[in-house]
């Protein structure tokens, strides 16, 4: 048996192929992927052949953002029984080291995460027609949720524990940078937390739609009125907490000056080394919190709030291209004026 596959070479080099499927072992499933997002590091690789220093060194299927029907099960699995919608976590922490003993599993020292060039040889993604995956990696959804949607578990995920880095949110004024589909759900889970106030800012005005529609009380084209983040920074800030999604200096700049004195900056987007104004996170008592990706808890969280539409994620789904058409999808996902979260469709229901 054969699936096909999407492959990078090198940058731009992107070539759908067919590689040899093996049935499912003990303990492993079968699954027809229906859908898979396209992230801002699969953008990365395919842009620039890498983000930072990691580096594409040899062929790598991208992806790691997918969900799809079981198709078959290995010996001695009880479930996900076939025909179940499942989304699939991309995250494979070894449970053995020092950090998975203390619950980090985030920072396990031998994580192996799907469509990941970190590690030599790469982690080989989740883009493919067919997988066989560990059961325990796939979450099960009920009737009435679309691949689409069980697809955007592993990206909610990640706003799901920036979330829990930001602490309580009731009643608080939360500032999103950056409307990508990191920036949209970020506006949704704060929203959903029960914030008096999300305001989210971006460049192109198309995701700061999908923001709107997403939970975000006001947006704010930062190309156009700059004089909206100067009035947010007048008497040393007016919001209790800032999600900074994009990474640009300027945004981070513009956060914390926009965050009250003791606010907290939740970092999620990432980026190269950025000159930061310290003299304003000391002067103001900011808490500067990095983020990065999410604990096993968090994305059954995101599958449970995507199940009962909690979270209504249709609204950043912009577009859907066949496996065939990766290339010219990849291209639509670079271009933020008219695309937000891009999947590819791999067929399966």
């Amino acid at each position: 048996m054969e699936t096909r596959i999407c492959r990078l070479y090198a940058a731009n080099d992107i070539r759908i192929e067919a590689q040899p499927l093996a049935d499912p072992g003990p303990g492993e499933v079968l699954v027809a992927v229906g859908a898979g997002g396209i992230c801002g590091s699969d953008l990365h690789y395919f842009q620039d052949g890498g983000f930072g220093p990691i580096r594409v060194r040899e062929p790598i299927i991208l992806g790691h953002e997918a969900a799809g029907r079981v198709l078959a099960c290995g010996a001695g699995v009880a479930g996900p029984a076939p025909g179940t919608l499942v989304a699939i976590n991309p995250s494979r922490p070894c449970g053995a080291c020092r950090y998975c003993a203390e619950g980090l599993t985030t920072h396990c020292l031998e994580m192996r995460f799907a469509g990941s060039a970190m590690r030599l040889p790469h982690e080989q993604g989740l883009f493919r027609e067919r997988i066989v995956v560990d059961a325990a990696q796939c979450h099960a959804f009920g009737p009435g949720t679309e691949p689409r949607e069980a697809a955007c578990a592993e990206p909610l995920a990640v706003c799901l524990h920036a979330r829990r880095m930001a602490g309580d949110l009731r009643g608080r004024r939360v500032l999103v940078t950056g409307a990508g589909p990191i920036g949209a759900l970020c506006t949704a889970v704060a929203a959903e937390a029960g914030a008096q106030e999300v305001v989210t800012t971006d460049l192109q005005d198309l995701p700061l739609d999908i923001a709107r529609r997403m939970g975000a009380g006001r947006t704010v084209n930062v190309a156009r009125d700059g004089a909206a983040m100067a009035a947010f920074a007048a008497d040393k800030g007016h919001f209790d907490v800032a999600f900074e999604c994009s990474a640009a200096a300027p945004a981070i700049r513009g956060a914390i000056a926009a965050l009250r004195p003791q606010g907290r900056l939740v970092q999620v987007g990432v980026t190269g080394d950025v000159p930061l104004p310290v003299n304003a996170l000391v002067g103001k008592e900011i808490t500067y919190q990095g983020t990065q990706r999410f604990l096993p808890e968090d994305f059954a969280e995101a599958v449970a709030m995507i199940a009962a539409r909690r979270i209504d994620v249709r609204p950043m789904v912009t577009g859907s291209y066949p496996l065939e058409a990766a290339a010219e999808a990849f291209a639509c996902a670079g271009d933020r004026s008219r695309a937000v979260k891009v999947h590819l469709s791999f067929g399966a229901d």
